[in-house]
């Protein structure tokens, strides 16, 4: 952390979408205004295939086109979070598709920085759903999910697994979701805990993280940025990713 950090690279699906502007603020906070943020996001978003969340459709993360594109820039100084691992679970994939999806990704970053931060799954607020609540839950976010409690957790438990045993063979950085994080639902850090989560994400779970806020119009101008590539009523949109300079500094690119 005592060399300034250059560029961010963030990938992970809706708590990462919440809190991507704290993400901004606290790394342009930390490593000044010419920061550069690439995030591959998104609701629903998952790693190994394309997913879909209400009328929007986005590519898997490992397909996506954030790679090339790193591949082109200009070699610096990179952080790279790996978060929101487990909503390949709700659409049917396996802990082995999982983790070969979630590896692809950390070895492609590795090609460019050996900074990796990974997030575990939420396990604890996983485990304490009653079988009500996750049949709500699953109707609210995953409708087309016919997946058991029981076949989620034993799935969860596994990649959570695998996702250690990744980071211990790649010596990154496996940092476990709190569960004071959590509420009611059981995989979205509560509202009033984004900024404190996330600047310790970023951070990589060191307990000196800037107190970084974002206006509520830059948050909002990036909540409603287009990624390069996504289907809306199943209608592809296709949006070249030049870098969007914020007024406040940092430079950021969505895929």
């Amino acid at each position: 952390m005592a060399q300034p950090v250059g560029r961010v690279v963030a990938l992970g699906a809706s708590n990462l979408t919440r809190g991507f502007h704290t993400i901004v603020a606290t790394a342009r906070h930390r490593w000044g205004r010419d920061v550069e943020v690439l995030g591959a996001l998104g609701h629903g978003r998952a790693y190994c295939m394309r997913s879909s969340f209400l009328v929007r459709s986005l590519p898997g993360i490992a397909q996506c086109g954030i790679w090339s594109h790193l591949e082109r820039m200009p070699r610096t100084r990179t952080r790279s979070i790996v978060t929101d691992i487990g909503n390949d679970i709700l659409y049917g994939a396996s802990a082995d598709q999982v983790l070969t999806s979630v590896d692809h990704c950390i070895a492609r970053l590795q090609r460019l920085t050996a900074d990796v931060v990974l997030t575990d799954l939420p396990l604890s607020s996983i485990r304490a759903l009653s079988s009500a609540r996750f049949l709500l839950f699953r109707s609210l976010l995953v409708p087309r999910c016919r997946s058991s409690l029981a076949q989620v957790i034993e799935t969860a438990g596994l990649v959570s697994e695998g996702l250690h045993a990744m980071a211990a063979a790649r010596r990154g950085r496996l940092l476990p979701q709190k569960p004071e994080w959590y509420g009611v639902d059981p995989i979205h850090i509560r509202p009033a805990l984004w900024r404190p989560a996330w600047q310790e994400i970023l951070c990589g779970g060191r307990d000196d993280a800037p107190e970084a806020t974002a206006s509520w119009s830059e948050a909002l101008g990036l909540y409603a940025l287009r990624p390069e590539r996504q289907w809306l009523l199943g209608r592809e949109q296709v949006t070249p990713q030049q870098g969007v300079t914020l007024g406040s500094g940092g430079r950021v690119w969505l895929f």
